[in-house]
């Protein structure tokens, strides 16, 4: 098993087993430097955003804006966009 030192969690962490968006920059990003526990949380906001943007994810518009927010959650600041009105879950 392959480790990384994760860039999310900041802590060597187990890697992710192959290259997410194949053929794109991020993605090989992505690969060398998020661990699968990060990869796993990203894709719960991920699925956030879809629902509370409605993104039609056939469109190269939503397209981009995830891989935006995906560079940002991973890279930037540590935090993508919430929609204006969005409302997190009570447990």
């Amino acid at each position: 098993m392959r480790t990384v030192n994760c860039v999310k969690l900041h802590k060597e962490l187990a890697g992710l087993s192959e290259v997410p968006f194949e053929g794109h920059p991020l993605g090989q990003k992505i690969y060398e430097h998020v661990s699968q526990q990060a990869w796993s949380q990203w894709k719960e906001h991920m699925k956030m955003l879809m629902n509370e943007y409605r993104l039609n994810l056939a469109t190269p518009e939503a397209q981009e804006f995830l891989i935006q927010q995906m560079d940002e959650y991973f890279f930037g600041e540590g935090k993508s966009e919430l929609p204006p009105d969005y409302v997190p879950p009570t447990s």
